[in-house]
């Protein structure tokens, strides 16, 4: 699993429809290049705004709020044969030239 954080490009790279058709190019073809491997399972960005829930209480905030480099901006499942090669296939995400991060994640099966 890719965990996208920090992900978001400065907003002078947005104003235009130009410059957001761009970025968002940039990321179909690095997508694509998985898919065509057959290791894209699936994925999706996140809406920014959201609740968290947390404690015995289960008290309840409006969130998540945090740094702009800790938000988690969406995720990706994909297929790999191990841990490397998922890492080697996060190396393509446009989000690093924002200053953005992947968390490269094994997803644990549990026998239920």
């Amino acid at each position: 699993m890719f965990v996208f954080r920090g992900s978001d490009p400065p907003p002078e790279e947005m104003q235009s429809p130009e410059r957001m058709q761009q970025s968002l190019a940039k990321w179909k073809e690095w997508i694509d290049s998985i898919a065509a491997k057959g290791k894209y399972v699936a994925g999706q960005p996140l809406q920014r705004d959201g609740k968290v829930v947390a404690g015995k209480q289960k008290k309840i905030t409006d969130g998540p709020f945090a740094e702009g480099k800790e938000i988690i901006g969406g995720y990706f499942l994909i297929k790999a044969e191990n841990l490397e090669d998922a890492v080697d296939m996060s190396k393509g995400c446009p989000s690093f030239e924002y200053g953005g991060s992947v968390e490269v994640r094994e997803i644990m099966e549990m026998n239920m």
